[in-house]
């Protein structure tokens, strides 16, 4: 080496480092770094296995694993509407007042959402001081189990309204170790990719949520075929609906197995903790510049929520009210749009790479606040029955609305330093899913001044501005180097 010189502190980290001198040195090839931090006077070297032969195997495990995992999270959490919207009788009985029913529907699918931050703020702690491996394990046969136990649950004419409590404290469980896993598998894949390839596996990673979403539509229909629906003795109302839920604890069951078995824990974190346990990851990650980094993130993926609830939430109902398609058509539509959605976040992913984080998210919200916009609008003014034109448009439109999502996954885990990245990326993500959630009163409030069904375009242009806000706010990050020394945090 030819002495040291000092670099500044990776983008991705806030802090302030104490009594250490930190340098960087290209080896002979060129490609490669290996970082330093100088305690009292003794060098200890940190090998960067971000670009090393090994980092990229041990990335395509964990990627494939991470994937896997998010495809199976979305999954699981369209369950209750999709696989159980053509029996939601067997627990909800038409008897009940229409206010009840509804107010029960939106609670069995609701439960879920809420349990998800309250998963992320309890297993992100574990997550950054045990270890992102044994949360993960541990978040995945929980909500195997839990995804087991619905599917065993006695009909409204057997327990009664008891079974409705049941499924939905189950739910609520269901979501916390759903918080959980993707809390804990993310950043344990993000932190052992190669830097120059995270781009690609966060966007495939996060491509998984429209899969899962698009998967579970496919085998509820397939199950259908074989075991129809109807009245309360039809097939699929008494026990066809069970089998998409067994599906998914198996699936689950198979992905702790598999993170058991081929997983490493990571690297990165495995250094912090030898340098120096992060004692409350909350509290350290709600103050300094940390707060600061979590309050722009939060700003991001608020914005994130709301274009995705605005596509994917609100354009089922629009299509099926406006444009009159229903049952099997819409189902494939929606498909075909996640399907599309999906290749174009991992090409997100992979563009991201070469022109930044920063500037990817601030170009796409631009393009979803334009383009998007006006596809939306074609799409509310199309011939109703027009099935063609209506799955085209309404590919185009998802597509072009929620593309910034694409770096959901690879950015905020680049935000915040290892001993707090699992808590900073599980609050993060889900924390911001809540004031999106209330989409509906936003709409009956924009109503009083615009035709109700042009409010979603507004929410659109909101939720591209708050993205667009969120990405100038924060700095640059796919350089950030995950291998390097934990920065210590003023108090």
């Amino acid at each position: 080496m030819n002495g040291s010189r000092s670099a500044a502190m990776p983008t991705g980290y806030t802090g302030t480092t104490h009594g250490a001198h930190h340098s960087h040195e290209p080896d002979i090839a060129g490609t490669n770094e290996c970082a330093y931090t100088v305690v009292g006077g003794e060098p200890h070297e940190y090998r960067n296995i971000t670009d090393s032969t090994g980092a990229d195997a041990a990335g395509t495990t964990l990627g494939l694993g991470a994937f896997v995992a998010f495809f199976v999270d979305n999954y699981d959490i369209f369950l209750p509407v999709i696989a159980l919207g053509p029996a939601i009788h067997y627990f909800v009985p038409k008897s009940l007042p229409p206010l009840t029913a509804a107010v029960t529907d939106a609670m069995i699918f609701a439960t879920t959402l809420i349990g998800r931050p309250l998963g992320a703020l309890i297993f992100g702690h574990f997550a950054d001081t045990l270890g992102r491996k044994k949360v993960t394990v541990v978040c995945v046969f929980g909500f195997g189990i839990t995804t087991l136990l619905i599917a065993a649950l006695p009909g409204y004419q057997h327990w009664g309204s008891s079974v409705i409590w049941a499924f939905i404290l189950l739910r609520l469980i269901d979501g916390v170790f759903l918080g959980g896993e993707y809390t804990a598998a993310n950043p344990l894949a993000m932190e052992q990719c190669p830097k120059a390839r995270r781009g690609f596996y966060g966007a495939l990673i996060q491509s998984a949520a429209s899969l899962g979403t698009a998967f579970i539509a496919v085998v509820t229909l397939v199950v259908l075929f074989f075991l129809p629906g109807g009245d309360l003795d039809s097939p699929y109302v008494q026990w066809g609906w069970r089998l998409p839920f067994v599906m998914g604890a198996v699936m689950a069951f198979a992905l702790g197995i598999y993170y058991m078995r081929s997983v490493d824990e990571s690297e990165a974190w495995e250094k912090a903790e030898k340098k120096g346990k992060t004692q409350s990851p909350l509290k350290t990650l709600f103050r300094g510049e940390n707060l600061k980094s979590f309050m722009q993130v939060f700003v991001l993926m608020t914005g994130f929520w709301l274009l995705l609830n605005a596509s994917l939430a609100m354009m089922p109902g629009l299509l099926a009210r406006n444009m009159g398609i229903r049952g099997t058509d819409l189902t494939w539509t929606l498909v075909i749009s996640y399907i599309v959605l999906a290749i174009v976040y991992v090409l997100g992913g992979v563009v991201s790479q070469r022109i930044g984080r920063r500037n990817y998210l601030m170009g796409s919200a631009v393009i979803s606040a334009v383009l998007g916009t006006a596809a939306y609008y074609f799409l509310l003014n199309a011939t109703p029955g027009d099935l063609s034109s209506i799955i085209w448009l309404a590919t185009i439109t998802t597509v072009l609305v929620v593309m910034p999502g694409a770096l959901g996954c690879v950015y905020i885990n680049e935000r915040f330093h290892t001993g707090v990245r699992a808590t900073g990326f599980g609050l993060g993500y889900s924390l911001a899913i809540i004031l999106p959630a209330f989409y509906v009163f936003y709409q009956a409030g924009l109503a009083h001044f615009m035709p109700f069904k042009y409010t979603v375009l507004v929410l659109v242009v909101l939720g591209a501005a708050l993205v667009f806000i969120g990405a100038a706010w924060g700095s640059e990050t796919k350089d950030v180097d995950f291998d390097a020394p934990v920065p210590a945090i003023e108090s």
